[in-house]
């Protein structure tokens, strides 16, 4: 049964800019400017129209190719997606008149959009219908000027610059929030230190240094979302490759342990939540229930683990690195173990039921074992002499429980026990 107790900071993961402030998420906004200007894009854009609005807002993180809009249909149409005209788009106004291009355009660029892109615009057009270019369309750089809309030119194929603004898009957008914590790699696990201050984080990740582990941020870590579900950590600017410890101030990690010692950016794997030991307070002392700490509305598993002197915090994270290791692998000890209890209990409960035998009624004392034959009793042959079964008391044995009692012993028939082989009867002649 899982439960989510733990503290939880909520994101928006939605198309809106959510407000910003103290332990709320930050949505960045970013400028048709600023996405020509970008070194990450990988794919020049060049503009040919709408100089005018180079400052209007991008704030959503994917593309919206706008087909239907040029036949009039505008519903669904979100004026803060980039917008992506094609081949396939380009073709279609190839094959309108004039009026009923400038009729499409125009009612396509008053919805106030940030921007058009026009991809493979400076491959020349072709007349057999294949729509390459934007030449033929000359109402295009008109309608953008009218309305300040940015239109863009890309040289590469739509896949191509849709793929390379969806990777731009998703890390300048990306939702983020600031946390106070302690971020560390330890076997590949990201582990998030959080608590009271003076817990012992700072403490935790030195420990898991000298170890051998990779420091990624102390004390603020820089927390955004990437898709599907995911966060990552990373240091702030100012506090990059430090680690403050008290009585000894602030250490540079990369400088005394070098580059192996520290890392840029790590995924949040496992929120370590570190508590001041009481005995008054019951922890998980089995493993079998799920906690769990949202940070920008993903859920991400949560550790309880009380602090006091004498225990070995740095063996311990290691240990719970191991164990979300093997949980990723689809191995849970608590639940196997539990699975294996309760197996051998039902086969020992099974056992001890079929261990029962049903009740055994007995024959009374002196009671023949069998039924006797109806009618008249048969005379015993002549000269076999008188063949008399003792009583049945004679043949009693224990009977053990659970198992049915054992028959009495019978001469065979024909001579009488006491006879020896000399004197056996002659056998009668028949007829």
């Amino acid at each position: 049964m899982s439960s989510s107790r733990g503290s939880t900071q909520e994101g928006d993961g939605g198309g809106r800019v959510p407000p910003t402030g103290a332990g709320r998420p930050d949505r960045p906004v970013l400028t048709v400017r600023s996405l020509m200007a970008d070194e990450g894009l990988g794919i020049e854009l060049t503009r040919i129209a709408g100089a005018a609005g180079l400052d209007r807002p991008i704030m959503n993180t994917r593309i919206q190719k706008s087909g239907l809009a040029l036949v009039g249909h505008f519903h669904g149409i979100v004026p803060t997606r980039v917008q992506i005209l094609g081949q396939t788009e380009l073709s279609f106004l190839h094959k309108l008149t004039r009026e009923d291009r400038l009729l499409s355009l125009r009612g396509f660029f008053e919805l106030g959009l940030c921007c058009v892109i026009i991809t493979q615009g400076d491959q020349p057009f072709e007349t057999n219908g294949s729509g390459i270019g934007f030449v033929p369309v000359p109402e295009l750089a008109q309608c953008a000027e009218e309305s300040g809309t940015p239109l863009l030119v890309s040289a590469v194929r739509s896949s191509i610059t849709i793929t390379a603004l969806h990777a731009l898009l998703d890390d300048r957008l990306a939702p983020r929030i600031r946390l106070h914590g302690v971020l560390v790699d330890v076997f590949g696990v990201g582990l998030m230190l959080v608590g009271s201050s003076a817990i012992g984080k700072s403490e935790c990740a030195l420990d898991l240094v000298m170890r051998g582990h990779r420091l990624v941020a102390d004390d603020a870590v820089e927390c955004d979302y990437r898709p599907p579900g995911m966060v990552f950590g990373a240091p702030a600017e100012l506090l990059r490759y430090h680690l403050e410890v008290r009585g000894l101030g602030i250490l540079n990690v990369k400088d005394l342990f070098g580059v192996t010692s520290i890392r840029e950016r790590k995924r949040i794997d496992v929120v370590v939540k570190l508590v001041e030991w009481s005995k008054d307070t019951e922890y998980d002392r089995l493993g079998l229930d799920e906690r769990y700490h949202t940070i920008l509305g993903v859920k991400i598993r949560e550790l309880v683990i009380p602090v006091r002197p004498g225990r070995d915090m740095a063996s311990i994270l290691e240990v719970a690195a191991r164990n979300e290791l093997l949980k990723n692998a689809g191995f849970h000890a608590a639940r196997e173990f539990f699975g294996a209890v309760e197996g051998e209990l039902l086969r020992e409960r099974s056992a001890e039921e079929s261990s029962v035998p049903p009740p055994v009624r007995l024959a009374e004392e002196g009671a023949p074992r069998h039924a006797a034959p109806h009618g008249p009793p048969r005379p015993p042959r002549p000269g076999h002499g008188d063949l008399q079964s003792p009583p049945s008391s004679a043949f009693r044995q224990p009977v053990e429980r659970g198992r049915p009692p054992p028959l009495p012993e019978r001469p065979s028939p024909g001579f009488d026990a006491t006879e020896s082989s000399v004197s056996l009867p002659r056998p009668r002649r028949r007829g």
